[in-house]
């Protein structure tokens, strides 16, 4: 089939950027999206002119690398749906396609399609981490911990970080990150004593990287590609306000047991 691209172009993060316009001929319904940017690359150096750079890795909705905003959304128009499993299946002969980079300021633009993540990695290193000694592998039995909790962990563990949640927040929000990193550790034993200054100092960094607030769109959840719930920011937000709490009074412990 044949596909139109219209493709934004940008040498740098500074520099000024377009949509550039290509025409692809037998594309393959079978093709990922990411493939068929691979084809128009090979098309391009062939021609001797320079290829579209854009992030990619598993190619397996695994890693997050392949962030595109393919017509406007996130990842494409597929639910729960990332970018390089993303098939030319769903889209008919003679389609448009208009492919730009995340539009978030803390992402600014490395070139073309790329954009830096990496106020995403300085979110983690605030705090995302448990530091005190574990311990050594144990049994899965002996650290009793209940199934609706762990299942819940599990779920926000499954974020893979590709920022589809802030490039679709209309405030460019990264609650959700943010808040799936706070709670997969929150919800289990291991991450409890740690629990109000870990939220603390990873709230404080996502505010320093100059992401929006949040402002309860739920667009986030609808673009994540692993379906991580706002309930994890509503998480977010209560062991916030406990942990400011709690700072102000050294005398008064937080209280997990509602947890």
């Amino acid at each position: 089939m044949k596909i139109r691209l219209r493709v934004w172009r940008q040498a740098g993060p500074n520099s000024a950027g377009s949509l550039e316009t290509h025409d692809l001929e037998d594309v393959s319904p079978d093709m990922s999206f990411l493939e068929m940017l691979d084809v128009l690359n090979e098309r391009l150096i062939e021609e001797d002119r320079e290829e579209i750079a854009f992030d990619h890795d598993c190619r397996e909705g695994i890693c997050g690398s392949c962030s595109l905003m393919i017509d406007g959304r996130a990842h494409g128009p597929q639910h729960k749906t990332t970018a390089c499993q993303l098939h030319m299946r769903h889209y008919s002969d003679g389609d448009e396609i208009v492919v730009e980079p995340w539009r978030v300021k803390a992402f600014p633009v490395v070139k073309d399609l790329v954009v830096d993540r990496s106020s995403f990695d300085r979110i983690i290193r605030a705090g995302g981490y448990i530091s005190v000694r574990t311990g050594s592998a144990r049994d899965a039995n002996e650290a009793p911990i209940r199934k609706a909790d762990s299942d819940l962990a599990f779920d926000a563990a499954t974020c893979i970080g590709c920022g589809a949640c802030a490039a679709a927040c209309p405030n460019a929000s990264a609650s959700l990150f943010t808040a799936a990193k706070i709670s997969h550790l929150a919800l289990v034993p291991q991450g409890q004593a740690e629990r109000y200054d870990r939220v603390r100092k990873m709230v404080a960094q996502m505010d320093a990287e100059g992401f929006g607030h949040c402002t309860n769109h739920n667009e986030c959840e609808a673009a994540c590609p692993k379906g991580i719930s706002v309930t994890n920011i509503a998480r977010m937000n209560r062991d916030f306000l406990r942990a400011m709490v709690v700072s102000r009074d050294p005398l008064r412990a937080p209280d997990d047991a509602g947890e």
